[in-house]
């Protein structure tokens, strides 16, 4: 289960996020492994960025804290690659368009390959502009998921026609962070993915209890988690671990 098609063949596919070098990145590892043990399909590992727009302040304070930490892009990769063998699930990186392109985006795309990373999520490149990426996920046969918002509207079924991986439906508008309802129809977001494609499409943006989750996994093929877990790291520090993972399984054991 380490590329991300593999996620979605065993019923519905849980994808936490966590920010990489948030308190460390040792802590992070062992977040990593933890998590693709207690049930995780797809784990989305955020690298950090200092002006992150698609994110609310649970998020961007943890982005602070790996940064004055001393996380660096390449210090993440290391990490991943030294732990790869011992995580189950599919990974992805999630991050902005800037750091990889200060970074080199070609050499951004192969350091994803040489640590078994498949996928890549970027919220600011907008489907026009994807070209930036895609030649270079390509070449390295990484996927780069494409993200639909409740607004895009006529736009969803041209997006989806082109889209790798899983669609990343976003649940809801503004930034990412815990809400206590959602209102969106999903169902009707994912009904038009499916007219035009097969390909899975996974909600995130706001999901945090595990109601969410079964609710909608009966219309989603996935669900995706990131704020409440970042806000249980800032919680118990180096000593999130287990929270996390006991949160990793009620959520994935409430999808089925």
């Amino acid at each position: 289960m380490t590329d991300i098609k593999s996620a979605f063949e065993h019923g519905k596919a849980f994808i936490p996020f966590v920010t990489a070098g948030d308190p460390d990145l040792e802590t992070t590892a062992k977040l990593l492994v933890g998590m693709s043990e207690s049930g995780a399909d797809i784990i989305e590992i955020g690298i950090p960025f200092s002006d992150p727009i698609a994110e609310g302040v649970v998020i961007q304070e943890a982005d602070l804290r790996s940064l004055s930490a001393g996380t660096t892009t390449d210090k993440i990769f290391d990490m991943v690659k030294e732990i790869r063998p011992q995580i189950k699930c599919a990974l992805a990186t999630m991050t902005y368009v800037n750091p990889i392109f200060v970074y080199g985006t070609d050499k951004f795309m192969a350091r994803c390959k040489e640590c078994g990373i498949a996928a890549v999520i970027v919220p600011d490149v907008p489907y026009e502009e994807k070209d930036e990426l895609s030649i270079s996920c390509d070449k390295y046969g990484i996927s780069l998921i494409s993200l639909i918002a409740p607004t895009s509207n006529d736009r969803i079924k041209m997006i989806a026609k082109e889209a790798q991986g899983f669609i990343y439906c976003v649940s809801s508008m503004g930034v990412t962070g815990v809400r206590s309802k959602i209102t969106t129809d999903i169902g009707k977001m994912v009904g038009l993915v499916k007219s035009v494609s097969d390909i899975p499409c996974a909600v995130g943006f706001g999901v945090s209890t595990p109601e969410q989750a079964k609710k909608i996994s009966e219309s989603a093929d996935g669900v995706i988690v990131g704020s409440a877990i970042v806000k249980l790291v800032a919680k118990y520090g180096k000593d999130c671990v287990k929270p996390v993972c006991d949160y990793v399984r009620e959520m994935k054991n409430a999808m089925n």
